[in-house]
């Protein structure tokens, strides 16, 4: 769907391969910290899967993984039941726009049958699509993608401060004060949570009212939450921008596009990652 220029991989990065009759296709032994790795392949941010493997819940090479050890290109990993061979990357890394439609759940299988974000995202080969985050079933816009985990555990952790930007309709009587309220912060039942900033839309009639308004977190139905606390309902909800990407008008619903190196180098450079090509 895009003939956009990918990103060039980062130099030294082990990845995982799924299976455990699969080849580690690199001749290079490279070496690295095992959290690492699989935070890389998306499997959990780095903190958790410290604590997993503190737990001995992950296996390399038959043997329970010790904290902080490091593996090797052709290890084998075991983690929840699968198994993974490190391997160097050999694909780079590759970021996907997606405009995400009403009816699909974020998630990679579902057993109720219903549709997936997943589906209609372009088919890997020795790699896999890893979410930023999670849109409900009912929200629609901007979601991304990503073969890099670190890229996507750096969006998502709050220290980056990455803000979501969303569409939302209400319905009910809007006033100032309740504005204010939500932007000085309000108890939800996991804790406090507030607006960054919230901009009347032009659009809705009557008791409809569109409104755009900034959180920073990603902590589940946030925006819906903070709405219905003042007595409102949301009608429609679309995300719109997540940190410096923006849901362009011509990415129609249920359609992807793939970021070019530049796009990539600005959302890397916001996280503090620094693409390093590969010589040659």
């Amino acid at each position: 769907m895009s003939d956009t220029p990918r990103n060039k991989p980062t130099l030294g990065k082990l990845s995982l391969k799924r299976g455990a009759d699969a080849e580690a296709s690199d001749t290079a032994k490279l070496e690295e910290r095992l959290h690492k790795v699989l935070a890389q392949a998306g499997l959990g941010s780095r903190r958790a899967l410290e604590q997993r493997i503190a737990d001995g819940l992950v296996k390399v090479n038959g043997e329970v993984a010790q904290t902080g050890m490091s593996i090797k290109s052709g290890d084998r990993v075991e983690l929840d039941g699968k198994t993974f061979v490190a391997s160097a990357l050999s694909e780079p890394a590759r970021v996907l726009i997606y405009n995400k439609p009403e009816g699909e759940v974020t998630t990679r299988e579902d057993p109720e049958g219903r549709p997936t974000i997943f589906d209609a995202l372009p088919r890997l080969k020795g790699a896999r699509w890893i979410a930023v985050g999670r849109l409900d079933i009912n929200t629609t816009g901007l979601l991304m993608f990503t073969t890099d985990g670190e890229l996507a555990n750096r969006q998502m952790h709050p220290s980056n401060e990455m803000d979501r930007e969303y569409a939302v309709r209400v319905r009910g009587e809007v006033d100032e004060e309740m504005i204010e309220r939500l932007k000085a912060g309000v108890v939800l039942e996991d804790g406090p949570a507030r607006f960054t900033d919230i901009k009347e839309a032009p659009g809705g009639e009557g008791f409809n009212h569109w409104y755009h308004c900034v959180v920073m977190e990603g902590r589940n139905r946030e925006v819906r939450r903070l709405w219905e606390s003042q007595g409102l309902v949301v009608s429609r909800l679309k995300r719109v921008r997540f940190g410096p990407v923006f849901l362009t008008s011509d990415l129609t619903m249920g359609r992807w596009r793939e970021m070019g190196q530049r796009e990539v180098d600005i959302l890397s450079a916001e996280v503090g990652l620094t693409p390093i090509a590969l010589p040659g």
